[in-house]
């Protein structure tokens, strides 16, 4: 639809929504005099009242306002919002009036409401904006969906750190860099709080802050990968990254080393810990902030993604007396939440479990958990010899990284208690050689290793915008190669408002089980290769994290792209 082609808003507002809504029979003449009285006591919009009165639904009411006035019914949910339309439209109004700025048209600007009759409201976003406005019918949910995700704070915090900029500049000039401070009463600590909640209601699992030559970036990671979320004056960074180290206990006046902290803070009723790292670049400081916290009823293996197979496998060795449970994978693979899933899994009323970790990341009811500290002398190694001398029946590792820790892990496993721990390692064989590289004896890993479990995380499709697509000829290579059978076509997302047009929402687990047989020990103390071990361990059972990977992209829950990214092999 172009411009010239859109009804004027006149044209819009001449038919009643109360007369389109009779016609179309979707209510009855009394529940529409009930409405006018509710409306004229303030209660809200004719459309909102008859919403949420139940009168009618949001989709029937979309569909007979799009027929009766002739105008487009726009699917938000594959209709992308252009961030450049939302200054012609306040949040304010917005949510009040339900409805979004969509895009501008040969001039004119599309605007998705739920009540395209508001003549009045018409009138306030032509004067605002200065330009004609195109109406166009939307579902109120999705609406509104659409206003959580395009309106962010982020807009509020450019705007204020923006405007505060100059005025830092000037002090730092004035009085050097080390006087410039940040006080309770700044609007600083107000942009700060927002980042955050802001880092929190997008999904991420770290927010970096990274200055450049003319500016300060700041970047959330949201399913693994960062996206920029901000671009602010060289000049604030010094008071932004005041504010965060205040928070995290950090010494504020130390540019120079890098430094340690860390922070929470309740956003509603869920506490979430920020972990803080500082370190000088060439541009200036930069920070990395990971959030910690987790609710425990997310907390299931059955959510992980581990195929039914593989899920019976890790539960049998969770109800093992003793030995040792290793998961294994690079940095950012999950590998904390499955140690904290396995945790859950296990009887807590008669064991004494344990656990030692850098840093505590979720809290369990039952479960003695200790931090990490190296100041006070509690590493792991440290920490897993006092957990030896206070009874333990189930002990977690947070990470074996070195010779003592791995030793005091394997000797507590041979001698009575269920320990769990995890590796960096690219696949679960690869774990057992870890475990010898770091000195641990074949004859020990082979009576010690109950089984390892290694894994990748991948991200979903999402599911508000899922197609179908055809494949490369890389892609059908790939998947040939796993599967042993063709792929002609696959799911993938194509973009839409829910998933900020990348085609995915949150991620899932990519896994492979490892269960230490008498054979594998055999091949273990042999000693044998790597690759012998994964052969060995496919006979007897293991699915390769490669080959679940692809049964995640034909049962349409990821793309071939993205198990070719994350699960790779330099085989």
């Amino acid at each position: 639809m172009t411009a010239s082609e859109a009804p004027s808003p006149t044209q819009t507002a001449n038919v009643p929504l109360s007369q389109v809504l009779v016609d179309a029979n979707l209510i009855s003449e009394e529940q529409l005099q009930q409405a006018h009285q509710l409306q004229q006591q303030g209660k809200g919009s004719l459309g909102s009242i008859l919403v949420e009165s139940g009168w009618v639904n949001s989709e029937s009411l979309a569909m007979a306002l799009s027929l009766y006035l002739n105008l487009p019914l726009i699917d938000l949910k594959r209709h992308a919002v252009q961030p450049n339309v939302l200054r012609h439209v306040p949040e304010e109004i917005a949510r009040k009036h339900h409805l979004v700025g969509l895009d501008t048209i040969d001039g004119a600007l599309a605007v998705v409401m739920a009540d395209p009759t508001d003549f009045q409201v018409i009138e306030e976003l032509t004067a605002r904006s200065g330009m004609r406005i195109m109406p166009m019918v939307g579902i109120r949910d999705d609406i509104d969906t659409a206003i959580n995700l395009n309106y962010k704070a982020s807009g509020e915090i450019q705007r204020q750190l923006t405007q505060l900029a100059p005025s830092f500049e000037h002090a730092a000039e004035r009085e050097g860099p080390r006087q410039v401070e940040v006080t309770a009463e700044d609007p600083v600590v107000r942009a700060v709080d927002m980042m955050l909640e802001q880092a929190v209601h997008d999904r991420a699992s770290d927010i970096h802050i990274t200055p450049t030559q003319d500016s300060v970036v700041v970047r959330y990671r949201v399913d693994g990968l960062l996206q920029q979320t901000l671009s602010l004056p060289h000049g604030i960074q010094q008071p932004l990254l005041s504010r965060i180290k205040v928070l995290a206990e950090m010494n504020i006046a130390e540019t120079r080393r890098h430094q340690d902290g860390q922070f929470s803070v309740m956003f509603g009723e869920t506490e979430i810990f920020f972990r803080v790292a500082t370190s000088d670049t060439t541009w200036g400081e930069m920070a990395v902030l990971r959030l910690l916290g987790r609710s425990q009823e997310t907390l299931d293996l059955t959510a992980l993604g581990l195929p039914p197979e593989s899920l019976k496998s890790l539960r049998k060795m969770l109800q093992a007396p003793f030995g040792m449970i290793l998961v294994a994978g690079p940095t950012g693979s999950g590998k904390t939440t499955t140690l904290y899933a396995a945790l859950n899994q296990i009887e807590r009323q008669h064991l004494n479990i344990m656990t030692i970790e850098d840093p505590v990341e979720t809290d369990f009811h039952l479960i003695n958990q200790i931090k990490v500290n190296r100041a006070a002398g509690i590493t792991f190694a440290s920490g897993l010899r006092a957990i030896m001398r206070l009874d333990p029946d189930v002990i977690m590792v947070g990470e074996i990284r070195d010779h003592e820790t791995a030793d005091v892990a394997t000797q507590a496993a041979l001698t009575g208690h269920l320990v769990l721990s995890s590796v960096h390692a690219n696949d679960a064989p690869g774990a057992l050689f870890r475990l010898a590289n770091l000195g641990i004896e074949r004859y020990l890993e082979a009576s010690a290793v109950l089984g390892v479990v290694a894994q990748r995380l991948v991200r979903r499709i999402c599911p508000h915008c899922k197609t179908l697509a055809t494949p490369t000829p890389e892609e059908q290579a790939a998947y040939r190669a796993d599967m042993n059978e063709e792929l002609t076509h696959y799911s993938t997302g194509q973009g839409c408002n829910f998933c900020r047009q990348s085609g995915y929402l949150g991620r899932i687990g990519v896994f492979e089980v490892l269960v230490m047989g008498v054979s594998l020990q055999e091949l273990l103390l042999a000693p044998a290769s790597a690759s012998e071990l994964k052969t060995e361990a496919v006979r007897q059972g293991m699915i390769p994290m490669r080959r679940n990977g692809m049964l995640l992209v034909k049962h349409g829950i990821t793309t071939p792209k993205e198990v070719m990214r994350n699960v790779y092999s330099l085989d």
